[in-house]
């Protein structure tokens, strides 16, 4: 839930975007309406990690999202701001594998 919670306030200030994170997709090559996109893109990945049946989709969803905001940044020399799309990209992955191992337990619990 606190990774939903972190993608919920990403995809606010996204979606809400003040002047200075529209100049910085601006200023990454992004057109000035990309901030939508990835605002839409994170509150996607928060609806899908509240459900425990969606979670490994969100988690993957969320995982892309990070891993490309780290792209963008690395590729722009901004290894400053690369922190926390990495920390958020390593949640996703460990909420993507729990969520993986318990689709596995549950099918194996069903055949038995």
């Amino acid at each position: 839930m606190v990774l939903a919670a972190f993608f919920v306030v990403g995809s606010l200030s996204n979606i809400v975007a003040p002047r200075s994170i529209v100049e910085e997709y601006v200023k990454w090559g992004y057109p000035h309406w990309f901030h939508f996109v990835t605002g839409s893109l994170e509150l996607m990945t928060a609806v899908l990690l509240v459900r425990a049946q969606t979670r490994l989709w969100g988690s993957a969803l969320g995982c892309t999202v990070m891993l490309a905001a780290l792209a963008t940044v690395a590729v722009h020399g901004e290894y400053e701001h690369g922190v926390a799309p990495l920390v958020v990209a390593t949640l996703s992955i460990v909420v993507g594998w729990i969520a993986w191992r318990k689709r596995l337990a549950a099918g194996s619990m069903a055949r038995a």
